[in-house]
């Protein structure tokens, strides 16, 4: 029981500690700093626990879901030409399964719930797209979904929608992220090639690459509609697409006039996207709000796919190691490893013999980068500590490979990007 003198005691106290937080105040002649204010995130979308670090709640395998803890420690590889998806254990790096999927998959997605993994068959220049989803509990295939050109798959942050890039229709199909059924659908008519996406901070907006025409398309999630384009700017130089000769800057030439972009992803703080241009062989620096490129940095020959590190420090840009589309074996692959804040490269990696780095994502330790070899039919392993790299044989033209389990609280789609 508290009497009137511990109470008196108590308050005096109180007093003291304010006084002295007054003192310090005046003594450093600094005003107290306001707590910066949360961000306000549409309806539905789960809260932006640290607002300087978009990645937070995927650092590390700590921070792996509850719902994802009993699923299978694979890496998921769909093989764009033979028409199936690898499965790798990647403590061992053994190929341990192999399934028939459908026609041309591209990319192998991780559902906004965490519970199942899509696999994108856009079926190549036919009208037999379909989705088809694995249980990552048992690593086993479902029954496959019909739907029209699935490059590739987002979903919204909010949860409510599956995003089908329906790339060869300039169309974004948004779909009940269980069933697959259509809700409604974003005509898109100026971006040739959209692709890959990111979303703000927020969940008000994205960005989406329009890959054959050197620009991105700012997608308005609210009001269901397009804002606006931006056309890239092409450096003035970029890498030879052949084996360079001896001799400084035997390696550059002259830009083409249009870039390629691929893929995109967002800076820890939101203020910025990066965007890897396999035709201008590095990565446009674009400011979301005002939709306006600010910046450009060269990384090497074919740009191609991006992944923050586990703590959001560093990202990895997957260079391919050619500007076709349809490259050869052996070309002159690489990745480098970019520092967010100051916008520096600080690690360039190469392949020993070359080879052709395409999409991936990191382990959920962050020790490794998984990566397709597009064109030499292997996946890559990095170890991001040193760059060196091991190679496992897979099927043929492996493409958009997942790691599972993945650390974060909810997927907003492609190969893996977890928040």
């Amino acid at each position: 029981m508290n009497t009137p003198t511990t109470m008196r005691a108590a308050i005096i106290v109180a007093l003291a500690a304010a006084g002295a937080v007054v003192a310090a105040d005046k003594a450093s002649d600094k005003p107290a700093a306001p707590a910066a204010a949360p961000i306000v995130t549409v309806p539905g979308m789960p809260p932006v626990v640290n607002r300087n670090n978009l990645y937070s709640e995927t650092n590390g395998p700590s921070y792996i879901s509850a719902a994802v803890k009993g699923d299978l420690e694979r890496v998921y590889v769909p093989n764009l030409r033979s028409n199936d998806v690898t499965v790798i254990d990647p403590v061992t790096l053994k190929v341990v399964d192999k399934f028939k999927v459908g026609k041309a998959p591209q990319h192998v997605i991780p559902s906004w719930d965490l519970r199942t993994l899509w696999v994108a068959n856009n079926a190549e220049r036919t009208n037999i797209g379909s989705l088809t989803p694995i249980d990552p509990r048992t690593g086993k295939p479902g029954k496959e979904i019909s739907v029209d050109d699935p490059y590739n798959l987002y979903f919204t942050p909010d949860g409510k929608s599956a995003i089908v890039v329906a790339e060869a229709k300039h169309r974004l199909d948004f779909r009940d992220p269980q069933t697959m059924a259509m809700q409604y659908s974003i005509e898109a008519p100026k971006c040739g090639g959209i692709n890959h996406a990111d979303f703000s901070i927020d969940g008000r907006y994205a960005l989406f690459t329009c890959e054959f025409e050197g620009s991105v398309a700012k997608i308005d999630l609210v009001e269901r509609k397009v804002l606006g384009y931006l056309k890239l700017t092409m450096p003035n130089t970029r890498f030879k697409d052949a084996p360079p000769s001896d001799g400084p800057f035997a390696s550059e030439i002259c830009s083409s006039k249009k870039g390629m972009p691929q893929d995109i992803r967002i800076s820890p703080d939101g203020k910025r996207f990066y965007i890897a241009d396999m035709e201008a062989d590095g990565v446009h620096i674009v400011d979301g709000e005002a939709f306006k490129e600010v910046g450009f940095i060269s990384t090497g020959l074919g740009a191609h796919g991006i992944y923050p590190s586990r703590d959001g420090k560093q990202f990895y840009v997957a260079n391919r190691g050619t500007h076709s589309i349809h490259g050869r074996r052996k070309v002159r692959g690489s990745v480098t490893v970019v520092d967010f804040a100051s916008e520096k490269v600080v690690a360039q990696w190469q392949i020993p013999g070359g080879g052709s780095p395409d999409m991936g994502n990191v382990s959920a330790d962050g020790k490794a980068l998984w990566l397709s070899g597009r064109f030499d039919d292997v996946v890559y392993r990095f170890d991001t500590s040193d760059g060196s790299v091991k190679q496992i044989k897979v099927g043929q033209e492996p493409h958009g490979l997942v790691v599972w389990p993945q650390p974060g609280r909810y997927s907003v789609g492609h190969t893996g990007n977890l928040r």
